[in-house]
C-alpha cells in the first residue's frame, strides 16, 4: 500500500500529465474524442479523490507560528507535509469540477449518434469513439469555446501565471463579480399574531409577502379579535455560485477566451442559462456546479450585457431574472396548457412579455430563432396565460386572432 506522500506525488504527476494531454487534444477539437478522454480522466480523478480525502480529511492547514525563529524544524516539516496534502486535494477537486463542467457543457450542446442510434457520453468507448458523430444542437447553453481553457490540471494559479496582464486583470474582475454577495432584498415579513379562539388567547407565527394586505389577510384567518407585530423581515442574500472551484474555472476560462469582454460574455451566458431552462432542467444540467437554481436578489454580473442600452438602470438584468423565476413558480400546474412550447421558447415568451424588447431583440439576446419565438408567442396567447401572468397585455394584442370566427373559437378555448 502506498503512503500518503506517495499518493500525493502520484496525484500531482497525473494532473500534470492531464494538463499536457488535454492541450494537444483540443488542437483537433474532435468532440467524441474529447468527451471520451474527459470521461476516463474523471473516473480516475474521482477514485484518487476518494482515496486521498479519506487520508487527509477535511481539515485546513494549521496557522503558522508568529515567530519564525522559535519554530522547531521538525514541526515545520510536519506542517509542510500537511499543507502539501491539502493542496493536492484542493487541486484534485478543482480538476474534477473542470471535467464535470466540460462534460455537462458538451452534453448540453451536442447530440451523439452511432450510426442512426442516439447514444449518451456514458456509452462512449475506445472501440466506438471513432464511429460516433457529434451533432451541434440548435439551441446553445453556455459557450463551447471555453472548453480548451478550463483548468483540467486543477492548477488554476499556475495556468493564470502564464497569461498576460490583461488576462489576469480580467480573471480578478470575473472572480470578484462571482464572489460578491447579492444585494439584500426583503422578500417577506415574519409576524406574530395573538387571537381569541374558543375564549382562549392563542399565538401564531406566519410569513407573509411584503406587498400583502396584512390586516385583511389576518381578518380572514382569525376574525376581528386579534393583534399582531412584526418579528423580522425575511431577506435574501448570498453568492451566486457557492463553489470556489466553479468560480475559479469560469474566471480562468472566460478571461483567457476574451480578456476584454470575458465578464460581459459570462454575464450573457448566465442570463441565457436561466431564461432558456426551467428550474427542473437546472437541477440536472450541471453546467455551473452549485449555482443558485433561482435568482432572488441583485447581482452586478447580470447588468454587464445591458450596460450599453439606452436608459439602462442598475439591476436591470437581475430584475428580469427574478421575474422569470417568479413566473416559473406561477406556471406550476399550468404547464400542460402550453405543453407544446419547449422551455427555451417559453423563456423567450416570458422575456418578451416582461420587457420592452421586440421579438427580434429577444431572439437575438437569447440566441433562439425569431420565427419559432413568434409561433410560441401565438400559442401562449391562445392558452390565455398572458392575461394571468402580465398586468399589461398590449404587447400580445398583435398576436391575437384577427377574424371573428377565430376570436369566437379562442373564447371557447379559454372558457
Amino acid at each position: 500500500m502506498t503512503t500518503t506522500e506517495e499518493l500525493v506525488a502520484q496525484v500531482n504527476k497525473i494532473l500534470d500529465d492531464i494538463g499536457i494531454d488535454m492541450d494537444g487534444l483540443f488542437e483537433t477539437f474532435d468532440i467524441p474524442s474529447i468527451s471520451l478522454r474527459l470521461k476516463e480522466n474523471l473516473s480516475l480523478l474521482q477514485e484518487l479523490e476518494e482515496d486521498l480525502s479519506k487520508r487527509v480529511g477535511e481539515a485546513t492547514p494549521s496557522a503558522d507560528f508568529s515567530d519564525r525563529k522559535n519554530r522547531d524544524p521538525h514541526i515545520q516539516w510536519i506542517y509542510k507535509k500537511k499543507r502539501n496534502r491539502i493542496l493536492a486535494l484542493e487541486r484534485l477537486r478543482s480538476a474534477i469540477t473542470a471535467h464535470k463542467m466540460a462534460l455537462a457543457l458538451i452534453s448540453a450542446n451536442y447530440t451523439f449518434f452511432l450510426g442512426k442510434k442516439l447514444i449518451t457520453i456514458k456509452e462512449l468507448t475506445r472501440e466506438n469513439a471513432e464511429n460516433v458523430k457529434a451533432v451541434s444542437n440548435p439551441i446553445q447553453l453556455g459557450r463551447v469555446e471555453v472548453l480548451p481553457y478550463l483548468a483540467y490540471s486543477g492548477d488554476v494559479l499556475r495556468l493564470l501565471s502564464r497569461e498576460s496582464i490583461a488576462v489576469r486583470e480580467s480573471f480578478k474582475l470575473i472572480k470578484g463579480k462571482l464572489r460578491e454577495k447579492g444585494t439584500v432584498r426583503t422578500r417577506g415579513l415574519r409576524i406574530e399574531v395573538e387571537y381569541w379562539e374558543n375564549n382562549r388567547l392563542k399565538k401564531a407565527r406566519l410569513d407573509l409577502p411584503t406587498d400583502a394586505d396584512i390586516e385583511a389577510e389576518l381578518r380572514q384567518r382569525y376574525g376581528r379579535r386579534f393583534r399582531w407585530r412584526v418579528l423580522s423581515f425575511v431577506k435574501t442574500k448570498g453568492v451566486l455560485i457557492n463553489n470556489h472551484y466553479t468560480v475559479d474555472n469560469l474566471a480562468l476560462a472566460y478571461s483567457i477566451l476574451d480578456p476584454e469582454d470575458g465578464a460581459k460574455k459570462l454575464g450573457l451566458d448566465l442570463f441565457r442559462y436561466y431564461f432558456l431552462t426551467s428550474e427542473n432542467d437546472r437541477e440536472s444540467l450541471g453546467l455551473y456546479p452549485d449555482i443558485r437554481l433561482c435568482i432572488d436578489c441583485h447581482y452586478s454580473i447580470f447588468d454587464l450585457p445591458f450596460q450599453d442600452e439606452p436608459g439602462f438602470k442598475t439591476g436591470h438584468g437581475s430584475m428580469l431574472l427574478m421575474r422569470k423565476c417568479e413566473m416559473e413558480k406561477a406556471l406550476v400546474g399550468r404547464r400542460k396548457d402550453i405543453a407544446n412550447i419547449p422551455n427555451h421558447l417559453l423563456g423567450g415568451v416570458l422575456l418578451y412579455g416582461m420587457s420592452d424588447y421586440s421579438e427580434n431583440r429577444v431572439a437575438e439576446l437569447l440566441g433562439i430563432p425569431e420565427d419559432e419565438l413568434v409561433e410560441a408567442i401565438k400559442k401562449f396567447v391562445i392558452s390565455g396565460l398572458h392575461k394571468t401572468l402580465f398586468a399589461d397585455t398590449k404587447k400580445f394584442e398583435k398576436f391575437m386572432p384577427k377574424s371573428d370566427r377565430a376570436k369566437q373559437f379562442l373564447a371557447l378555448l379559454q372558457g
